[in-house]
């Protein structure tokens, strides 16, 4: 985010330690039990991109009498202070979401003086790109999966700070965004899962029918060619342009001859954390070493369909991983995996509806992350005094 060489006249710009009212202090994680017992703690994945996700909160331990010593209030600032380089330092404003909800040591939390700051000012201000880089910059660790920053860095986070009217101004300006952004997520939810529903509905159950007995069981090597792909020596082809990890293989950028799949090929995850994940690759790429490719696809199948049965189907696929630390999936497993196959019609009418339902949420999709982008382009300008709020608005706040 760039910043004015002066600020405008009555803005400010101090330490974040000059308007908390209490020790920023780190949390407490106990052994928590695997019941809920309506008591609750926080973890990292609480603290999101776009705010405050409750879905992560764990059950913390009746028992523990510390955990009350970190229970949370609405107005309670939170703080990651351990995380991946582009997590580290997430912020949210904690509203009371969860009742009776601590949180936990990766966590730091604070409060501010509300008479020189508004809450929701402040919440989107710490979530500026001019605080992510500064942030970032403390960021240290042995680790590259995992850095830390510590409370004097985020004490010294720098804020700017306009009259009180402008900052409450500034901040329902920008909910509007955050309202708009809220809004098509949880239409892109509630599409998400009537998608699900509708995958069950129409390759899961008509297999219970009479009217559908035609419906075939085959091993998924009977009806393609499972392939491995092969790892690129990255450093040999330098040469010959530019390239970049695409599901576990290497994709050229600019130098076409060498790709070994075609476009619209699905592709099953080898290994490692994304084990078992299938995808569908609209754009030729290097098939690599993590990944299979299913090629060859008989005639009697539709490439469309047995994505959306395989996708359907993910979870089943992530249980044939075997070993221990970085799990795999063998060959011989995905071949025999059995797929259920209807008539070649109904295959393509089935593929159809879903593709009509996912390009639906796709769209969706795309809406949502141009108001992020909007919103974060307004940020860019507003929070630094770059784009200020018409005078006559700025009074009605006063």
């Amino acid at each position: 985010m760039s910043s004015l060489k002066t600020l405008p006249v009555g803005w400010k710009k101090i330490k974040l330690k000059k308007l908390v009212t209490q020790d920023i202090k780190n949390g407490y994680s106990p052994n928590c039990p695997e019941e809920p017992n309506g008591s609750w703690i926080l973890g990292l994945g609480n603290l999101t991109e776009n705010g405050f996700n409750s879905s992560h909160a764990k059950p913390a331990p009746v028992d523990d009498t510390r955990v009350k010593d970190f229970l949370l209030a609405s107005g309670d600032f939170l703080i990651s202070r351990s995380n991946t380089l582009d997590k580290v330092g997430r912020t949210i404003l904690f509203r009371g979401e969860i009742e009776n909800c601590s949180y936990p040591d990766l966590l730091m939390r604070f409060r501010v003086d509300e008479t020189q700051v508004l809450n929701e000012y402040l919440e989107s201000y710490l979530r500026s790109s001019t605080v992510r880089k500064y942030i970032q910059s403390c960021a240290s660790g042995t680790s590259e999966s995992m850095v830390k920053i510590n409370k004097t860095a985020v004490e010294n986070i720098p804020i700017i700070l306009p009259s009180s009217p402008e900052q409450k101004a500034i901040a329902d300006l920008l909910s509007i965004w955050d309202e708009a952004i809220e809004k098509t997520e949880r239409v892109i939810q509630a599409k998400e899962k009537r998608f699900k529903g509708l995958m069950r509905e129409l390759i899961v159950e008509p297999r219970n029918t009479q009217k559908d007995a035609k419906w075939e069981m085959v091993k998924l090597g009977d009806v393609c060619k499972v392939t491995k792909g092969t790892q690129l020596n990255v450093e040999h082809m330098k040469d010959e342009g530019e390239y970049y990890a695409l599901n576990g293989g290497i994709e050229p950028s600019g130098w076409t001859h060498a790709w070994n799949t075609e476009a619209e090929t699905i592709t099953i995850s080898e290994g490692g954390n994304s084990c078992g994940y299938v995808n569908y690759n609209t754009q030729r790429f290097w098939s690599g070493g993590h990944c299979y490719s299913l090629l060859n696809l008989k005639k009697n199948v539709d490439k469309q369909y047995l994505y959306f049965y395989l996708k359907l189907h993910q979870l089943i696929l992530m249980k044939l991983r075997v070993g221990s630390g970085l799990p795999n999936i063998q060959k011989k497993d995905v071949d025999k995996f059995v797929i259920a196959l209807p008539p070649l019609l109904q295959q393509k009418q089935i593929a159809e509806g879903l593709s009509a339902a996912q390009y639906e949420i796709n769209l969706l999709t795309q809406l949502a992350e141009k108001y992020k982008a909007q919103k974060r382009g307004l940020m860019q300008k507003m929070l630094t005094g770059e784009w200020r709020v018409k005078p006559d608005v700025v009074m009605s706040y006063e």
